[in-house]
């Protein structure tokens, strides 16, 4: 014990003279020498001036590229450069570094990801997309994190809204929106050969190769594949929740003519994840019982994308994709067939007016089989959603006051018709300032889980030898969850090193879900016949969350970035008199009232990297999890021209911590310190 003890102490003081390193080493002058990277997929952090980095385009608040600095919305980029130096594996490992946003790690293949609140698994307020394909799931408006993988060194970059993104994008983008954008192929050309193992990640490879089909035609190929392993519990004991995936897929991009480009794409995946579960599992006797559950996952799409400029003044964009994903476990198996059809056009009216609307259409079809623990019913559904949206950007003072009025109509097949307005106004007194306010209404709509789920939680003994079955009910009367969101934000740029972006906000929520109880019955299957007490969904809750979100950039020097993040979050919820639901209001507890974070990126001479994390959050009062300080470092080399290595630890103040809970702590993974070594080769 004593042993374990100093070994903590000895990694808590190496750890934090890591990241004093860059301090120690910090120049009065800039480096002579070469800086990393060429070509097209790398740049040197030298290269990358504050005016640019915020001058990035952004295409996730109006749909057309937008300057950071000129967006009405609290957005944040993770551009290629900070994927590369992080040193995470996975996409929900990157979005920790975005203020406000809540990621919590529950076990070794699954996440917790939300903005501004309400995190959990099945959280069903943030919308994410890949290229504009919408990868959440009508099963519970949620995202299956553990099958959302890409060859990182393709992600060109990742923009996150905080804040609601319905106008544009549609229902369920109620906090947030998550938008992952990939390079052009013409940007991925020659070959790629990227390796990663370590403590966690036992083995990731990836492959890809670019080429050319003709002068105005370019592709790539890629192929990955990985092992990652178990985390352990409190006591260091594994929790057989290890995981494993293979995918490959393409991306081509075609300029047919001046006006006309096409971009055709597809991806395909299979593999397993294991948890270890506690159910029900049999009736008679009523028993309860832990178990290792196999989760089997495959699927694959493929997306077609159409633009066309009629001149510089009007374009549009038609899109189209095919999605296919299956589940299948010992409780449940899914199969769900989603087509999707986008239709957009941008047309600058006049000096004053820049228009964008359209329309599109989606048909999510499934077919699932149930347990006695979990089923659906019906088994099979089909939803249809159909939506209309206009947004127009009224310039009142050019370059100075912008109005952004527009307003998306949904109809879905669960709540009918759903209308999600915005306003927004932007105020650029000067390059160097900008002030923004919005207003927004977004909805999260049902799902298949709210409306026609079934869920035997427990079985006891009843009277005369029978017994009780308490069960979770969907709700086919369910409505959608409704935001009023209010947002004001100021960004900053008082010298050429520095930028900093803050953004408040004000959530108004009105029916939120609810587990209510129901009038008991009977049922004779499955047998022996027994009395069910349910809780159904309803929506019987209301609530206020506001906060605060910060973050800074701050270029000591040209090889030196250093960046800060800060959020502040307030929830207060309250149940209808009518609401039999004690446990509603718990979900204050499931998200950090505040998190911190500072990432420092150090360019050393003879081509080495120093980069370093360290990340604090606060408890989750609900789930019972204490708060962590979280600490990362990377050391990376370029050994030659094309050929990189990087070494690094991650969480490495403590053996292990937890991040989400169940409330009383069984069953919770914790994460666990560990390195690796990672090798990437460009040719």
């Amino acid at each position: 014990m004593k042993r374990r003890y100093r070994f903590g102490i000895r990694m808590r003081k190496l750890t934090s003279a890591v990241l004093l390193v860059p301090f120690i080493f910090l120049p009065a002058n800039d480096w002579a020498g070469e800086l990393h990277g060429s070509g097209k997929e790398t740049r040197a952090l030298a290269d990358l001036s504050i005016e640019e980095l915020m001058n990035e385009p952004v295409t996730s608040v109006s749909k057309k590229d937008t300057k950071l600095t000129d967006s009405a919305a609290a957005i944040f980029v993770i551009s290629q450069e900070d994927i590369r130096r992080s040193g995470s594996t996975s996409i929900p490992e990157l979005l920790r570094m975005v203020p406000g946003l809540n990621v919590a790690r529950i076990d070794a293949n699954k996440w917790g990801v939300s903005g501004r609140g309400f995190n959990g698994r099945w959280a069903n307020k943030l919308l994410v997309l890949i290229d504009g394909r919408s990868v959440y799931t009508p099963l519970y408006s949620g995202v299956y994190w553990d099958v959302q993988d890409l060859v990182l060194e393709d992600i060109e970059r990742i923009e996150v809204i905080r804040g609601p993104g319905a106008t544009m994008w549609g229902a369920n983008a109620v906090n947030g929106v998550i938008n992952i954008i990939t390079k052009n192929a013409e940007d991925t050309q020659g070959g790629l050969v990227s390796a990663v193992t370590g403590g966690e990640d036992r083995g990731i490879g990836s492959v890809r190769y670019g080429g050319t089909l003709g002068r105005d035609a370019h592709y790539r190929v890629y192929g990955k594949s990985f092992t990652r392993d178990n985390l352990e519990d409190a006591s260091g004991a594994p929790t057989f929740d290890h995981w494993n995936q293979s995918r490959g897929g393409f991306r081509s991009d075609w300029k047919l003519s001046d006006h006309n480009s096409l971009t055709v794409q597809g991806d395909i995946y299979a593999g397993v994840s294991r948890n270890l579960a506690k159910g029900l599992v049999s009736l008679m006797p009523p028993r309860t019982a832990s178990y290792n559950d196999l989760n089997e996952l495959a699927g694959g799409n493929l997306l077609a994308r159409w633009n066309h400029a009629f001149s510089s003044r009007s374009d549009i964009a038609v899109q189209f994709y095919y999605d296919q994903a299956s589940r299948n476990s010992s409780g449940l198996s899914e199969s769900r067939t989603t087509l999707d059809l986008d239709f957009q056009h941008h047309w600058t009216l006049s000096k004053r007016h820049d228009l964008v609307w359209g329309m599109g259409f989606r048909d999510s079809d499934d077919e699932t089989k149930g347990s006695l623990v979990i089923s659906y019913q019906p088994e099979s559904f089909d939803i249809n959603l159909f939506n209309i949206f206009a947004q127009d950007e009224i310039t009142l003072a050019p370059d100075r006051l912008h109005l952004t009025l527009g307003a998306k109509l949904d109809h879905n097949s669960f709540t009918g018709y759903e209308l999600q307005p915005t306003g927004r106004l932007l105020w650029t007194p000067n390059s160097r300032h900008s002030l923004w306010g919005s207003v927004s209404r977004a909805v999260s709509l049902p799902s298949r889980t709210t409306t026609g789920m079934r869920l035997n939680i427990a079985a006891f003994p009843g009277s005369r030898g029978s017994f009780n079955l308490l069960a979770l009910v969907g709700n086919p009367q369910s409505k959608a969850e409704e935001l009023l969101a209010h947002e004001l934000g100021y960004r900053i740029q008082p010298s050429k090193r520095l930028f900093v972006d803050v953004a408040t906000f004000y959530n108004q929520y009105d029916r939120l879900i609810t587990l209510e109880p129901a009038v008991p019955f009977f049922e004779q299957t499955p047998a022996p016949a027994h009395l069910v007490i349910p809780l159904r969904f309803d929506n019987k809750i209301r609530g206020e969350a506001y906060g605060t979100e910060l973050a800074a950039t701050f270029h000591p020097n040209s090889r030196w970035k250093v960046s800060g993040s800060y959020s502040w979050l307030k929830m207060q919820l309250h149940r209808e008199l009518s609401s039999g639901d004690t446990t509603a209001e718990n979900q204050e507890g499931d998200s950090p009232a505040y998190q911190w974070g500072l990432r420092s990126q150090l360019t050393l001479p003879r081509n080495l990297e120093l980069d370093t994390a360290w990340y604090f959050v606060s408890k989750l009062r609900h789930q019972n999890v204490p708060s962590y300080h979280r600490v990362d470092a990377r050391l990376g080399w370029r050994l030659s021209e094309g050929l990189d290595l990087s070494v690094g630890i991650q969480n490495g103040l403590d053996p292990r911590h937890a991040e989400f809970g169940s409330g009383d702590g069984s069953f919770a993974s914790q994460v666990k310190r560990t390195a690796y070594a990672r090798f990437t080769w460009r040719f």
